[in-house]
């Protein structure tokens, strides 16, 4: 997400660091070339133009301060103009003062609008709301059925009613249900077409009158660019959308749907996919977002991701024991689990301050099984070797190695890497 858009804007501030101060020619060569990166990135021309005239404006004579470059300075200053193009501030769920909440999923078909509503729930319910998902999907073949598979993994319920193709009955139906079993979320997973038509549209509006949502949130495909923000723009020209969720975030998408949403309908982006797992749902900050895309990392998400992640009584637990004996290989294991819950290294990297595309690179040719095989290789050992790893002679190792189906020289790099961890816990106990 990002990644090229990150590499242009960085190489382009480069060229401009070590200057005393910047004139204005040197603010239109360098505002040039990130224009050029913008329009490249899928951003719509009007908001291109419109964030380089505020740029340009604030930009120029700025001068070499104590502290801070100029160049600096145009950082500081692209990025307050991208965070505001990005939406200011960020926009939560807004909940209704008399339970249930509704909300309305709505977008094209093939956007990711039932996985989507699935992710919210999981998100909702892990706040501690009671939430209850509505099949109101009647035309997609199967999609009732995926809505229930998805509410039984996340245990959210899901009211469905296969004897009735009326989806306002349904809705209703599945609104009072959520009412009367006190339920303070409602999400209706609508209907989808493969494009913008009257039919879909004019349903819609029939289902926000019958049920008067407190949100109604667009569901567009951030890997489709422009033709997201057409779409977005298409939907809340018929119904008032609420809010935004950009899917597949987390590929190759050159960023231009979520730089040119808030800009042309002034929609907040609520949340942006990040996958397809149930927990791949991020709240959108644009003030972090703009901070990743300028390399300034995204150290307060890493942190909040870590918090969700991680399990506190574990954690406890193996602090006061390597406290008191020290670590094993299997608290070493354990650990290693906890980290694999933060998602794959590419995304922690992501998430740092000054990351760049060849770090990127080498993180990407990181083995994704790299976890299995460790696991493989700790499990394959005795009790006592995992207690005392010194005792792991070469015949130890090589009937490890053929336990866990990994070579011999995975396994001494499991002990080195454990070892140096070893000798980080102790001088991290020592400061203490």
């Amino acid at each position: 997400m990002f990644a090229e858009l990150s590499e242009k804007l960085e190489a382009t501030f480069a060229k401009l660091r070590g200057r005393g101060v910047l004139t204005e020619a040197d603010i239109k060569d360098g505002l040039r070339e990130v224009r050029r990166v913008l329009l490249e990135a899928d951003v719509s021309f009007q908001l291109t133009r419109e964030f380089l005239e505020r740029v340009e404006k604030r930009a120029v004579g700025v001068t070499q301060l104590k502290t801070v470059s100029p160049a600096q300075q145009l950082v500081k200053i692209v990025y307050d103009e991208l965070t505001l193009m990005l939406g200011e501030r960020r926009e939560g769920i807004k909940h209704s003062t008399l339970p249930p909440t509704v909300i309305m999923m709505v977008g094209l078909q093939g956007s990711g609008k039932t996985t989507s509503s699935a992710k919210l729930a999981r998100r909702l319910k892990a706040e501690g709301r009671a939430v209850r998902l509505v099949a109101a999907d009647v035309y997609r073949p199967a999609a009732i059925d995926q809505l229930e598979t998805l509410g039984r993994d996340l245990e959210v319920p899901v009211y469905a009613d296969r004897s009735t193709s009326d989806v306002l009955r349904i809705v209703r139906a599945g609104v009072e249900l959520a009412r009367k079993e006190r339920d303070r979320v409602v999400i209706l997973d609508t209907a989808g077409r493969l494009q913008i038509d009257d039919a879909m549209m004019d349903e819609l509006r029939r289902v926000k009158d019958a049920v008067q949502p407190d949100e109604i949130l667009l569901v567009a495909d951030g890997m489709t660019g422009q033709d997201a923000v057409r779409i977005a723009q298409g939907f809340n020209d018929a119904l008032g959308v609420t809010g935004v969720i950009l899917t597949k975030m987390d590929g190759d998408a050159r960023g231009g749907a979520a730089l040119s949403i808030y800009g042309v309908t002034k929609k907040p982006i609520k949340y942006i996919g990040v996958g397809e797992k149930s927990d791949a749902l991020e709240e959108f900050h644009p003030d972090r977002m703009a901070g990743r895309i300028l390399q300034q990392g995204d150290v307060l998400s890493l942190v909040e991701k870590a918090q969700e992640s991680f399990d506190a009584d574990e954690a406890k637990r193996l602090e006061k024991k390597v406290r008191k004996e020290g670590m094993d290989l299997q608290d070493f294991l354990g650990a290693m689990k906890q980290m694999e819950k933060l998602g794959s290294i590419q995304n922690i990297l992501k998430m740092l301050p000054g990351v760049n595309s060849k770090m990127m690179k080498q993180a990407s040719q990181v083995d994704p099984k790299r976890m299995k095989h460790l696991e493989a290789i700790v499990l394959s050992m005795t009790p006592e070797e995992r207690k005392d790893h010194t005792i792991l002679n070469g015949s130890r190792r090589a009937r490890v190695a053929k336990g866990s189906g990994r070579p011999v020289s995975e396994v001494n790099k499991l002990l080195e890497q454990f070892r140096e961890m070893q000798k980080m816990m102790k001088k991290m106990g020592a400061r203490r």
